[in-house]
């Protein structure tokens, strides 16, 4: 039986005049099926092996050398930048700059080279057209889904010298920990104002078109020691400070823009002795910077009312996390993610997200930079995964923004 191949794709069967060899439809398409399944796939490749690397924040060296040697195979001159040192990693953030062929908006694609700590060994599987990690641990979708789309987009455009107005890649580390690397990228090295992350879990097709101004608020409680069998009265419990401030906050979602969480609360030395100190540690996010003002004030006044009642003392920190932003659908780079998602056969929807990316990093800068969901799901935990099909439709997306860049 010979076999006529025309695009990748099983068209034509040669039958014997004996009809011995003629297949009916159903079993050439089971055919085609197994066929299809044992095409190359560098997409799925490129992930698989990026998701093999780890690269907690501040470990991202491996993920960076590899990302390196795929884009100086390319013929690219990718450089690293020196943040490494001033931010704790063991890697810089990296650039790469394309450039144009063609008239038309230049762009910035951006992704990021750490994931959440590690809690088990990286053993990515693929089942059923879906990648997992079969070691009971993270699997790195967030955010290497993306990086390898990316990385593929920016190959074909290569090698199939693909029109396009300038490409740059900006590959930060230390995401996960506060936006760091993006923070201390240079921003001014970039010709585009407009770009992309892919660091949203939903289906392909959403669109994120703002995330929350964010603040960190820690306190640290004073209290006095005391044996709690035999001279409980003389001690000044912190952790009764911290719970009583505690209890009297508003936590939780507490309207559609703004959230307000207590992450961390360590104290004590030994169960019989009242304790002499306490740190808690909270998160605050709204969508509205006014809410957000007189959220922290709120959370204030409640750590300085527990500590009173408690006669202890209290120190308070402030941090600003990332800035938040709003896009709107009109903006030039929402345009282009619709008319790319449209080409692609997506309907875009839109909303907001509760998380940071390094967008709020390039927005707070003055570039539009919009977050697109890729289809990864169940992220920074151990049911993590993503489609096949998603990892290689978001390579199509991203060469359909290419286009529609174009003048």
């Amino acid at each position: 039986m010979s076999v006529a191949w025309i695009s990748g794709s099983v068209t034509a069967l040669t039958v014997s005049p004996s009809g011995r060899n003629v297949r009916n439809a159903q079993n050439t398409a089971t055919f085609m099926d197994q066929a299809q399944e044992t095409l190359p796939n560098p997409t799925l490749e490129l992930f698989l092996e990026l998701c093999r690397l780890p690269s907690p924040p501040g470990e991202e060296r491996a993920v960076a050398d590899a990302v390196l040697r795929f884009l100086r195979d390319l013929g690219l001159d990718p450089d690293e930048d020196g943040a490494a040192a001033r931010i704790g990693s063991t890697a810089g953030n990296i650039y790469a700059r394309l450039e144009p062929t063609a008239p038309g908006e230049p762009l910035f694609l951006c992704a990021h080279l750490d994931t959440v700590p590690l809690a088990g060994p990286l053993a990515p599987e693929v089942t059923e057209g879906v990648v997992r990690n079969a070691g009971d641990a993270i699997l790195g979708a967030d955010n290497k889904a993306a990086l390898a789309s990316m990385l593929e987009a920016v190959r074909l455009v290569v090698a199939e010298n693909r029109p396009h107005a300038g490409i740059e890649l900006v590959l930060t580390p230390m995401e996960e920990v506060g936006l760091v690397g993006a923070a201390a990228f240079d921003a001014g090295r970039l010709r585009a104002r407009r770009g992309f992350v892919y660091d949203h879990a939903a289906p392909i097709g959403y669109v994120v078109l703002g995330a929350p101004h964010q603040r960190t608020v820690e306190a640290s409680f004073r209290g006095r020691a005391a044996h709690a069998g035999m001279y409980p009265e003389d001690g000044r419990s912190a952790i009764v400070a911290a719970s009583r401030a505690v209890a009297d906050m508003r936590l939780g979602r507490l309207d559609d823009e703004t959230t307000a969480n207590v992450g961390l609360i360590s104290g004590g030395t030994a169960k019989n002795v009242v304790p002499e100190r306490c740190e808690v540690a909270l998160d605050l996010r709204s969508h509205d910077e006014g809410k957000l003002g007189d959220l922290v004030q709120e959370v204030l006044d409640a750590i300085a009312f527990g500590a009173a009642v408690a006669e202890c003392a209290v120190d308070t920190e402030v941090r600003e996390g990332a800035r938040g932003y709003r896009l709107k659908h009109d903006d030039p780079v929402v345009r282009l993610a619709v008319d790319a998602l449209g080409r692609c056969g997506y309907e875009p929807t839109f909303g907001l997200s509760g998380g940071g990316a390094d967008a709020n990093v390039f927005n707070a800068q003055g570039l539009e930079c919009l977050n697109l969901a890729n289809g990864m799901a169940e992220i920074h935990s151990p049911d993590e995964h993503i489609a096949v099909a998603d990892l290689d439709a978001m390579v199509d997306v991203t060469l359909a923004i290419v286009d529609a860049a174009l003048a």
